[in-house]
């Protein structure tokens, strides 16, 4: 994605770096998404809804990222496929965080038991809408390939719009992310807080999964400002390329799956299924190697992708 528009005045020296960097770091994402879309698949236990959305979360990010590598700028069906397909589906991947934000908000802060009958209504508004920005992108584009990235856009109404389609709604997602984690972790403070001055075991939550949540925005901030500044640098200077700019850009977008798969997929449950399927399948001259069975059944299981339960509910 990120890869597709700053190919401009770059030497055929630096195009190569980049494609190398896109290459790896997009095999990385889709390496990293696939195994959290396998464990879904393998799994049994790990199909609740909280952690479906993290499934289609990955999912999204496999295929984005699948797209960011393969394409083929010398036949124009192939090209123009890229460009769309993974437009796409960088824009589900980061609307289906909101989702997941917006499941831990109604669940912890407004005690809702009903995020499972908006599934529906997830996947309208997930892929509705990235079908929607995809094909306003189309409006104002110049449907041409420099070097080895399809879909470039040299003209100023084509960079309006990407940045309209694109970046406009991720940094709307940043702000909701950010303002809705904010009220998740300010509610399980107040509530820890109480707990330990009634020395009630029952309302005290995991503190470091608390703290993880706040990381969670920056993900996307991560993966994206380097981008966001090298769009405004180009509409501005459309022809003086930075080179360390665009690399940060290319890189850091395409790690995006990645960084998703690590924080998102790799919770508690999933490290507890694998350590089951090890546990039984492992030698057992090895299995010192492995963690204590008792230890790893024991782990408080981490609430950011659990529909948590306040008791006055239950």
């Amino acid at each position: 994605m990120a890869a597709a528009a700053v190919a401009g005045s770059l030497t055929a020296h630096d195009r190569r770096i980049l494609t190398a960097l896109n290459t790896g770091a997009s095999s990385l994402s889709f390496v990293g998404s696939g195994f959290i879309v396998l464990c879904y698949c393998l799994f049994k236990e790990l199909r609740k809804f909280s952690f479906k959305l993290v499934f289609f979360l990955a999912l999204s990010d496999m295929l984005c990222s699948f797209f960011s590598i393969v394409g083929d700028p010398s036949k124009g069906f192939f090209c123009s496929a890229q460009g769309y397909s993974t437009h796409f589906f960088c824009v589900a991947s980061f609307l289906w965080t909101t989702t997941i934000a917006f499941t831990l908000h109604r669940t912890v802060v407004q005690h809702k038991t009903d995020v499972e009958d908006l599934e529906a209504m997830f996947h309208l508004y997930v892929w509705g809408t990235s079908l929607v920005v995809t094909v306003v992108r189309s409006f104002g584009n110049d449907h041409r390939h420099l070097g080895v990235w399809c879909w470039t856009q040299t003209g100023r109404t084509g960079k309006a719009v990407h940045f309209i389609t694109f970046y406009a709604p991720l940094w709307g997602a940043i702000l909701y992310n950010g303002f809705t984690y904010f009220q998740v972790i300010r509610m399980l403070n107040n509530a820890t807080r109480v707990a330990v001055g009634m020395s009630d075991r029952a309302y005290q939550f995991d503190m470091k999964a608390l703290n993880r949540w706040g990381y969670y925005p920056l993900i996307l901030i991560g993966s994206w400002a380097f981008g966001t500044i090298n769009r405004i640098h180009d509409f501005i200077e459309p022809g003086h390329k930075i080179f360390w700019l665009t690399f940060l850009d290319v890189g850091t977008a395409a790690l995006m799956g990645l960084f998703n798969s690590i924080a998102y997929g790799l919770n508690s449950s999933v490290r507890r299924a694998i350590h089951e399927r090890l546990d039984l399948f492992w030698p057992d001259r090895f299995r010192k190697w492995l963690p204590s069975s008792s230890k790893v059944r024991n782990q408080q299981q981490e609430s950011e992708l659990v529909s948590l339960k306040v008791e006055d509910q239950q």
